[in-house]
């Protein structure tokens, strides 16, 4: 198997040089000589995602870069990448980042500000509760590097991290996280972590932050009790899903909760 995955190793190499021509399925499984469908089974298994689903990613990311980078219009910049209409591309980077491509072409200084914001906040009380809760999701995030900083983590409903998570949190160090109440259903664990040193394009384009994500999805039934999950932050790998989600927004509701946390505290 380690051979096959190679070769998909390969093919991956080969989308990212070759994004912005037309990269159909059969073009892809005939460079390594695959059948379509036995090339879609072992990229899925590799990478988690259809090639499909990974190129458009992939060509989001490259819209995020070149909105920061370049003086183009978001309509040009949507045809860059294969979108024929200015409101087909509005829509799909708003779905799977989080907010506009104008508002993400603005944010490096509301970026700055929140990353700011939660280091003077650092060391906030996590929760790390051990009382009884149905369809609880715990677990211990680690690191392989050096890491100081903050961790992104969250449940989300596709194997890559894009859109809102459906359930998600900020840690000021490694260790231990929990969702509790998780509705029934099946979710996708993944983590992110931005340290001290990041300036804000690195949170917006976060092509290096150490990431996570769990091997198996999560399965939480009606009947569910606990989960106890071990993440491991690691240097990003060929094949990763681009972490498309806006950090920065994730970082703007986390706020939104402490205030209001300390607001309501404030009014007892």
């Amino acid at each position: 198997m380690d051979g096959q995955y190679d070769a998909i190793d390969e093919v991956i190499k080969y989308i990212h040089q070759n994004i912005h021509e037309p990269l159909t399925l059969s073009r892809l499984s005939n460079y390594v000589a695959y059948s379509p469908y036995h090339f879609s089974r072992l990229f899925k298994e590799r990478v988690g995602l259809s090639p499909h689903y990974y190129i458009s990613s992939i060509r989001l990311e490259k819209a995020k870069d070149m909105l920061l980078h370049t003086n183009l219009s978001v309509r040009d910049i949507g045809m860059e990448i294969g979108q024929q209409s200015l409101g087909t591309f509005t829509t799909r980077f708003t779905q799977r980042v989080g907010i506009s491509p104008s508002q993400f072409r603005r944010s490096t200084i509301v970026a700055d500000e929140h990353f700011h914001s939660l280091k003077k906040l650092n060391n906030w009380a996590d929760s790390h509760s051990v009382d009884y809760h149905f369809n609880k999701v715990e677990g211990t995030v680690k690191a392989d590097a050096p890491f100081q900083g903050i961790i992104l983590i969250g449940l989300f409903h596709k194997p890559i991290p894009e859109g809102l998570p459906l359930y998600g949190t900020l840690l000021s160090s490694l260790g231990n996280f929990c969702f509790k109440d998780v509705k029934p259903g099946t979710y996708y664990l993944m983590a992110t972590a931005i340290s001290w040193e990041m300036q804000a394009t690195d949170i917006l384009l976060p092509y290096t932050t150490l990431r996570a994500r769990a091997e198996s999805p999560v399965l939480v039934s009606s009947d569910s009790y606990m989960f106890h999950l071990d993440l491991t932050l690691r240097h990003p790998r060929l094949g990763d899903p681009p972490i498309l989600i806006s950090l920065p927004l994730l970082m703007h509701k986390f706020l939104n909760q402490v205030f209001l946390e300390f607001t309501n505290s404030g009014e007892k």
